[in-house]
This record gives structure tokens, sequence and C-alpha cells, in this order.
């Protein structure tokens, strides 16, 4: 049996995309970035942790493997996770107005005996945009819950001049990779 340590809805979504059974597990996983830590390393991290912590909890089941996966965007050494209030998704989209950032996407799979992962690392750049723009889609409450304050599968899309990379990546989980993950490859 697949578990998904995760209580995403968007990962879940697209776990369904692969035609993967799963059901999800709740953890419960400190996101500290450590002093010194790389952001790349903190994502990996992050995602371990989520699969070790599911698979602790149904590990004695025969077969189980259990899918971690941690998301973050990231604008030079500086990881920008979920923002805490309004006025802080307000100031991360600012940040990331007319520039280009990284967004790593790692996904952890445990198994018995097992511990493999795969990255996926997407370049987005987005369009200038002024306060008004940004005031405008942080009212929709769009932005809350999602690494960087922006969900490129909503109203966020129309900010991305460009994007190099894993679109489901973006979303939360890389499906190329993942599957690949998944089958063993």
């Amino acid at each position: 049996m697949l578990y998904l340590a995760s209580q995403s809805p968007r990962r879940r979504e697209l776990l369904d995309q692969l035609g993967e059974a799963h059901r999800t597990l709740d953890v419960e996983v400190e996101e500290i970035r450590g002093p010194g830590e790389a952001p790349e390393d903190y994502v990996s991290r992050v995602a371990r942790d989520k699969a070790r912590a599911g698979f602790a909890l149904v590990g004695a089941e025969a077969g189980a493997r259990v899918l971690g996966a941690d998301t973050e965007v990231i604008l030079g050494d500086e990881v920008f996770g979920k923002p805490r209030d309004a006025a802080d998704a307000a100031a991360m989209l600012g940040r990331l107005a007319g520039r280009e950032h990284r967004v790593v996407s790692v996904a952890w799979l445990v198994a018995q005996g097992v511990e493999r992962r795969v990255v996926s690392v997407s370049i987005v750049r987005f369009a200038a945009l002024d306060a008004a723009a940004i005031a405008a889609y942080v009212a929709t409450g769009e932005c809350m819950g999602k690494a960087g304050a922006y969900a490129i599968q909503g109203r966020a899309a129309a900010f991305i001049e460009h994007l190099s990379g894993s679109y489901s990546g973006v979303m939360g989980l890389p499906l190329y990779e993942t599957s690949q993950l998944l089958s063993g490859q």
C-alpha cells in the first residue's frame, strides 16, 4: 500500500493523476531551516522527515511504502515558505516581482529497507507587479498556505512570464520524477 505523508490537496490530486492508489497520513514535521543548511538540503530533509514519520506510523504493515514531499520557493539563498499573514504574503510577492527564482520540489519514498529520492528544480520568472496587483491577489486568499505565497495553478499563473522545469513540481509534486521513483527507476 502506498501512503502519502501529506494533507496537501494539491499533492493528493497530483498523485491521483499518476493512477496510484494511496491513502494519506497526517504527520507533524518541524519545518525550520538549520543554520548554514543549504536551501536544497533543507527541502530534501523536510521531505525525508515526512516520509520517515509516515513510515513510523505504518511500517509494520507488509508492503507499506510512504511518499513524503516538500516544495519551496528560493530566491538567491533565501527560502520563501508559507506566508504568516497577508502582509508577509505581499512582501514575498513584492520581492519575487520582476525576478527569477527557483522552485525546488523533493520527494522521498521510504519502505522497509529502502529510502530513495527524486529532486526537481524549476526556474520561474515573475512579471513586474505593482502594489495594486499584489494587493488584489493577496485579497483572494489564494496565497495563504502556499510556498512563496502563490499558486501556479491559480490566479498567479498570470504573473509568470517564463517557466523552465516542472509545472507539477511547482505545484508541489513533480509527476515525471515521482513516477520514476514509484516505479523503482
